[in-house]
């Protein structure tokens, strides 16, 4: 099968850090047998050119309240820039994904929701709900309701600001469980920004192979009970060993964003 003309950027936040996350997100766009580059925007500055197709923005480690790096700076302009390009009529547009730490970011950076610290992390193979706008939405079609995701943070998008959410005509399609013995407000676990950009606040991309070698590696053990406890590095490892939690999450949400993607590129053309 010939390469798809199609070009894919791959926006990597990970900052250096450790993670499973790069490796699983090449392998599902090698799948569609897209062309694509990875810029690493923390660590290097880098980011690409306004000349590609489909954007996949990871997560990544720290806090994604903004504090005025020189990337930070580069990457909202590229947002900014992409999300201009498809306002415009008779252009083509882009089409953009945001996972967990880059959902976060964008959120606050469009001020679509307030981004606020956990009272305590969010860490397991846990359900979210969907909502009746996330009941018909494509890239959740074909999962239950609710269905399982992969979840790692400290912080949280929560409180949505209806007029500007709906000005930029974004829906929320997933919020957090249910927890009937804390009064708390459910954070928003995925957003249909318009009709090209899209991200979740979990890890859609996250496989059980590589979540259950990274969990299990002796300094992995020890830095995830230091961080969250004996109990939940035990929660999540069980949530991992019931491989249908997280299996159709992996070969759903992202898969779909890019055959949704590519078809409606190719329509376009």
């Amino acid at each position: 099968m010939s390469e798809s003309p199609i070009k894919v950027a791959i926006l990597e936040l990970y900052d250096n850090h450790p993670n499973k996350g790069m490796r699983c997100i090449k392998e599902i766009v090698e799948e569609f047998k897209l062309s694509y580059n990875v810029y690493d925007v923390r660590a290097k500055n880098e980011v690409p050119a306004m000349d590609y197709d489909i954007f996949i923005s990871s997560g990544g480690p720290g806090n994604p309240l903004p504090i005025h790096h020189e990337w930070e700076k580069k990457y909202f302009e590229l947002i900014d820039a992409l999300h201009a390009n498809n306002l415009k009529p008779d252009t083509k547009k882009k089409y953009v994904f945001f996972i967990c730490h880059s959902f976060q970011m964008v959120m606050h950076h469009f001020h679509l929701a307030q981004l606020t610290k956990r009272k305590s992390p969010s860490f397991g193979v846990l359900p979210v709900h969907k909502t009746h706008e996330g009941l018909s939405e494509p890239i959740l079609h074909n999962l239950k309701e609710p269905f399982y995701i992969v979840d790692s943070r400290d912080y949280q998008i929560v409180q949505p600001n209806r007029e500007r959410m709906h000005k930029m005509g974004a829906k929320i399609l997933c919020i957090e469980k249910e927890r009937h013995h804390v009064p708390l407000e459910r954070a928003i676990m995925c957003v249909r920004f318009d009709d090209y950009f899209i991200g979740t606040q979990f890890h859609p991309e996250a496989d059980v192979k590589g979540m259950i070698a990274h969990y299990k590696n002796p300094d992995k053990i020890k830095q995830t009970i230091e961080a969250y406890g004996d109990a939940k590095y035990h929660t999540m490892i069980d949530g991992l060993n019931d491989e249908e939690k997280i299996k159709k999450t992996h070969s759903e949400i992202l898969p779909n964003f890019l055959k949704l993607s590519i078809k409606a590129l190719s329509e376009n053309n």
